[in-house]
């Protein structure tokens, strides 16, 4: 075969090859390779717009209303907001409702104020914190109370009560008695404390007609009646951080109430405090200033010392809390002493 010849051939063998290869069917894909190495960095991008106020949950309270300032200036005040009470935190066993910061972390362990055993060695008043979630969601729900679980009375002669007087609970954690200090031995009572007295926080008892002695007592009307007991009273409707009892909240049951002295209850009331006043101080149990004289008294006769402690100085409501009680203990330790 001659070189022209071989040449044709080697090229129809070629184009031949070629047109096999075109009609062949491509194969499945393989598995893919290894990630490459990362190429070098691109270029800073452009700055993105700013948030504005009006994107971030913080304004729905913090914002130019009076939302928060309003409330603060009342607040600043009240009782909770001044004075030196709060510094009594730093003790174990007044942390839980004299510090502001305490009272939340005893709320949030579950405990009341007989089961705190740490002192707060950074004690505050009672501020927004103490009565709310102040921070947690960042939103204005964080106004939502600490807790409003009813609440069930620490001192042992209370114990088996339970307190539920909606967002009022709040209040009743702190507003309790704390003890009832005395023992009956042979009919006679030994008053051995100037303090002989509830520690001042009898007002959930006085609402649900407990607290004093001599008569047997019931629930008042501020207590089954009252939407939210203590809450509605002393904040009302323009949320009145002094914490003052409110007319406008009496008038919406009492439409002619021009004061609080409704139907003269709390000038009947401070007649009797005044006549028991007297009458202990002509019986040697009191002082002219009110002061408790130390000694053992017959049983009755302790219970009236008792009755004015708590009547005049830790229920300062005048009758106004539960009127049919606070009368009915005031009338009975008037005649234990006549």
């Amino acid at each position: 075969m001659n070189t022209k010849k071989l040449l044709v051939l080697l090229g129809t063998l070629v184009v031949a090859a070629a047109l096999i290869s075109a009609c062949a069917t491509a194969g499945e894909p393989g598995a893919q390779g290894p990630a490459g190495p990362a190429g070098p960095a691109g270029p800073q991008g452009e700055a993105g717009a700013p948030a504005m106020a009006a994107d971030l949950t913080c304004t729905e309270c913090h914002n130019d209303t009076s939302i928060i300032t309003g409330k603060k200036s009342s607040w600043e005040e009240s009782i909770h907001g001044s004075g030196e009470a709060f510094e009594r935190g730093a003790n174990a066993s007044c942390a839980g409702c004299h510090s502001g910061a305490a009272f939340s972390a005893m709320i949030a362990a579950g405990q009341n104020f007989e089961q705190v055993e740490s002192v707060d060695a950074n004690p505050t008043h009672q501020d927004c914190r103490t009565c709310h979630q102040i921070h947690t969601t960042y939103t204005g729900d964080d106004w939502a109370l600490e807790t409003n679980a009813p609440v069930t009375f620490v001192a042992e002669a209370f114990a088996d009560t339970t307190f539920d007087g909606g967002n009022g609970n709040l209040c009743a954690n702190c507003h309790q008695a704390r003890r009832v200090p005395f023992v009956v031995e042979n009919g006679t009572v030994d008053v051995n404390t100037s303090r002989f007295n509830t520690h001042y926080g009898v007002e959930a008892q006085v609402l649900m007609g407990l607290g004093g002695q001599g008569v047997e007592g019931k629930p008042g009307a501020h207590y089954s009646m009252v939407e939210n007991t203590c809450v509605t009273c002393h904040l009302g409707e323009g949320d009145n951080h002094r914490f003052e009892p409110q007319l406008a909240s009496c008038q919406e049951c009492h439409a002619d109430a021009e004061n609080f002295d409704i139907n003269g209850t709390q000038t009947e009331v401070q007649a009797m405090i005044d006549e028991l006043h007297e009458l202990l101080v002509a019986k040697g149990m009191l002082t002219e200033d009110g002061a408790v004289v130390q000694a053992v008294y017959p049983e009755n006769e302790a219970y009236a010392l008792w009755n004015y402690n708590i009547f005049s100085h830790e229920d300062t409501s005048l009758g106004v809390h539960n009127p049919s009680y606070i009368k009915a203990a005031l009338e009975w330790s008037i005649e234990q002493l006549k």
